[in-house]
């Protein structure tokens, strides 16, 4: 029987500077420990996503509620954004997905939780981006005129504030994003925002 996946896109097949996105929440006594959180959210990863902005649906992977490398996920995104990825690597407090062919963007994204080495009773849960681009056309729109990116940093922020209330505790701040983009030309920023 013939493999029907979509091939993995990594970001060098992509378009467009090479953005690495960080979107984080700390969180001063959890109910819960890394590694307990991190079982929760890979049990379940549609329901910490907003459905409205990117709904999540299990295409491939013999366990429901189970995350293995090699399952993937259909994503439904408002707009013309629709996509797929793979999962890659699963680890007790972290995972990764790679995008698949069609997906808007080309590259990784990591879902990671740990203690703050300098603040041992905090918390963080992090989601970390390293991507591009699909195309020209997905550059222009999401980086020129700006509604993809939005959309995206909504859907991060949002899924960050759903596993902070399932993981408790006292917020120091809100979601903080960090972008560092890197142009083809080889100069590099960096943003950093609170949501």
């Amino acid at each position: 029987m013939a493999d029907h996946s979509p091939a993995e896109q990594p970001a060098s097949t992509g378009a467009g500077p090479w953005l690495e996105r960080r979107y984080y929440i700390d969180l001063v006594r959890p109910r819960c420990s890394p590694t307990q959180l991190m079982a929760q959210v890979q049990a379940d990863v549609p329901h910490f996503s907003p459905g409205l902005l990117a709904d999540f649906t299990k295409q491939a992977g013999a366990d429901q509620y189970a995350l293995r490398v090699g399952d993937e996920f259909s994503i439904k995104i408002l707009g013309p954004w629709n996509g797929s990825v793979r999962v890659t690597q699963v680890g007790r407090s972290s995972f990764e997905f790679i995008t698949l062919e069609g997906h808007p963007e080309a590259g990784r994204i990591r879902f990671e939780a740990h203690y703050l080495d300098e603040r041992p009773d905090t918390l963080r849960f992090e989601i970390c981006s390293r991507a591009r681009s699909r195309d020209g056309v997905v550059a222009f729109a999401y980086d020129t005129i700006g509604g993809g990116r939005l959309m995206q940093e909504a859907t991060w922020v949002e899924f960050c504030r759903r596993v902070a209330a399932v993981a408790g505790g006292q917020a120091l701040a809100d979601v903080v994003v960090e972008t560092v983009r890197h142009t083809p030309g080889g100069a590099t920023t960096q943003q950093r925002d609170q949501w």
